[in-house]
């Protein structure tokens, strides 16, 4: 699969999660997909051959479940093999060839996004954006503060909010050790510019399209404002996509 996916670099593991596809596609060369059991995970198989990433892994994931939803990427694959239509598959790419071998390195570029998260930052005018911040983020706020124990403090503007130590430290030990749990986590992170949305949709159960809604409060507000913009909405689309496959992993119970 070397010809259909860009190399992950390791010095940056993510990246391949958020990228498009490369201007020439690869005809179908493939009648179907199917999943089957290995010992690394259950592995995603082309006419019976198991797929592997750009570095050679196997392309596995932890349950059967997840598997079949990567396998059926590769099903709704036309003439051509479009990678900007397979987030998932994109994603578990990241995954194996990236954050299992540096998990520390992506668990600190969520922690960093938790002494800044979007979430802390209020408009100071006007007061219907106001409003609308708090009614999507406040409970967010309150659950961190129930559930994790992380009092997180808020602002007006864009000046820099100093956390607590003890609230940021009590978010911190809710990221996920699992490398799918974690890189799914950093998807939502990086998409959103929260870390907290993305354990809210990890811990609580919170609904990603209500996630994805908080993220783009600000955003929304704009374009009721000054009207739609095709181009961002196509970019927003895409990334949507890869929210989507990202919060997808975080509500699955990975314990087969």
């Amino acid at each position: 699969m070397r010809d259909l996916f860009e190399t992950i670099r390791a010095e940056d593991p993510m990246t391949a999660a958020r990228r498009g596809a490369r201007p020439a596609l690869r005809r179908r060369f493939y009648e179907h997909a199917s999943i089957a059991s290995s010992a690394d995970g259950y592995g995603v198989c082309l006419d019976d051959k198991p797929v592997h990433t750009p570095a050679r892994r196997r392309l596995a994931a932890p349950t059967p479940e997840l598997a079949e939803a990567i396998a059926a990427e590769w099903r709704a694959q036309a003439e051509l093999i479009d990678p900007a239509t397979m987030p998932l598959t994109r994603l578990a790419n990241a995954i194996i060839d990236g954050v299992a071998d540096a998990p520390a390195a992506v668990a600190a570029e969520i922690e960093k996004y938790l002494g800044t998260d979007l979430l802390f930052y209020r408009a100071d005018a006007p007061q219907q954006l106001r409003d609308r911040q708090a009614r999507q983020w406040d409970p967010i706020l309150d659950w961190a503060r129930d559930a994790l124990g992380a009092d997180f403090k808020t602002g007006e503007g864009i000046i820099h909010i100093a956390q607590p130590t003890a609230a940021l430290a009590a978010a911190c030990a809710a990221i996920p050790a699992d490398p799918w749990l974690l890189g799914a986590a950093h998807v939502v992170t990086t998409l959103t510019g929260s870390a907290l949305l993305a354990l809210a949709i990890l811990r609580s159960g919170f609904a990603a399209e209500a996630a994805w809604r908080a993220a783009h409060v600000d955003e929304d507000w704009n374009m009721e404002q000054w009207g739609k913009d095709d181009t961002a909405l196509e970019r927003r689309a895409f990334r949507f996509a890869e929210f989507a496959a990202a919060a997808t992993v975080l509500k699955m119970e990975l314990t087969p």
